[in-house]
């Protein structure tokens, strides 16, 4: 038996050591031109509580990791302006880094007043979108997850190119999410003791099969937020499952057997978008990396009348009820324990099944191509 295992074991290493290391990021430093700052007000498309900007009081490495901490919006314009009188205006001032990369939602303008505040918490969202993407691989995300009542901290991918449509038709793969709150039900997806892996597919935004790709992963004892932890990621033509600390234990686990059309038994009256594609499509595309700490929300991520929950998801003024309850929550927020910390990610993949593109290895070659281009001399 004990032969066996170290069969299998060897098996395991060898599979690994075929794998390349496509992408890594020890957070020595903070890396702009791998990671852009989302700069928005639109409250990530769930009406979130949380402004999204480039601010060092938000994101800022330090002693090799990196982290993503919200606070207040009062701290820098005042508590008043929050309240009302203040047009917010991130539309940018001309350079690329300053503009605004999101006007969906009142995303790049918001005034307060009747009826609501501004979203009195700002947070950090870093991608790779313009960097570095890829289709299959594993990703490994060592991170210790923030706790705070209303938190929402996710490490997750979108799709480069949208190749399917909108949202969720080109797909969306949630390695993690979790909450902030310590004493958040696990009957309604748990606190910071527990997150959730998640694929979000389907034709229209009223078709989002997620209930059938979404596991809920809960620790024997202790939370996410009393060490780090590896979150992991296996993705290939054929499967795709997350983990956690090791590939033994799976958190949510899809085997790709058939379409996810014919998965999702959609009407027929409804347009396929995966027509005459892969069994993997959406997720046969290259996707980039998301890092993220939200905040509150009107989506049904967090339940109505759970864990003292002070705003309604149906109000017309959610965020004033959020804000005006702060007394209670932001004592939660405990310094950088509030903060989404990040020791390393890395990225591996099968050269042979896989692809990905990355900004600085296409500028290099550029580079060496219009080295080779340039006049030479008859003895160079």
């Amino acid at each position: 038996m004990l032969f066996k295992f170290f069969i299998i074991l060897s098996l395991l290493s060898l599979s690994f050591s075929t794998d390349a290391l496509i992408f890594s990021d020890d957070f020595d430093t903070l890396n702009a031109k791998v990671w852009k700052h989302e700069i928005t007000l639109g409250g990530g498309g769930n009406w979130e509580f949380e402004l999204y900007t480039n601010n060092r009081s938000n994101s800022y490495v330090k002693n090799g990791i990196l982290y993503i901490k919200p606070t207040l919006l009062a701290d820098a314009i005042g508590d008043a302006k929050v309240r009302s009188g203040y047009t917010m205006d991130i539309w940018g001032t001309g350079d690329p880094a300053s503009l605004c990369t999101g006007n969906g939602f009142y995303g790049c303008s918001r005034a307060s007043g009747a009826p609501n505040y501004l979203n009195p918490v700002q947070s950090a969202r870093l991608r790779t979108a313009e960097s570095f993407s890829f289709k299959y691989g594993r990703v490994e995300v060592r991170a210790k997850l923030p706790k705070g009542d209303w938190l929402w901290p996710a490490i997750w991918m979108l799709p480069r190119y949208g190749s399917y449509g909108g949202w969720p038709a080109s797909g969306e793969i949630d390695i993690m999410e979790s909450r902030g709150n310590v004493n958040y039900p696990k009957e309604n997806g748990g606190g910071v003791g527990s997150m959730g892996s998640t694929l979000h597919w389907g034709p229209d935004f009223f078709q989002n099969k997620f209930p059938m790709t979404h596991q809920q992963y809960d620790l024997p004892s202790g939370t996410f937020n009393d060490d780090f932890h590896v979150f992991g990621l296996y993705w290939d033509e054929t499967k795709i499952y997350t983990y956690i600390d090791n590939d033994s234990t799976r958190v949510l686990e899809v085997n790709i057997t058939q379409s996810f059309w014919d998965k999702g038994q959609f009407p027929t009256s409804s347009n396929n978008p995966w027509f005459n594609t892969s069994n993997a499509a959406p997720f046969d595309q290259e996707f980039y990396l998301v890092l993220n700490v939200a905040v509150g929300g009107t989506a049904d991520y967090w339940t109505e009348g759970v864990a003292g929950k002070p705003w309604s998801n149906t109000a017309t003024n959610s965020v004033n009820q959020f804000y005006d309850a702060n007394g209670a929550w932001y004592p939660t927020w405990n310094g950088e324990d509030a903060a989404l910390q990040i020791d390393y990610i890395k990225v591996w993949q099968d050269p042979t099944t896989g692809s990905y593109t990355k900004a600085d290895e296409i500028e290099d070659l550029k580079k060496q191509i219009a080295a080779l281009n340039q006049p030479r001399g008859f003895f160079n």
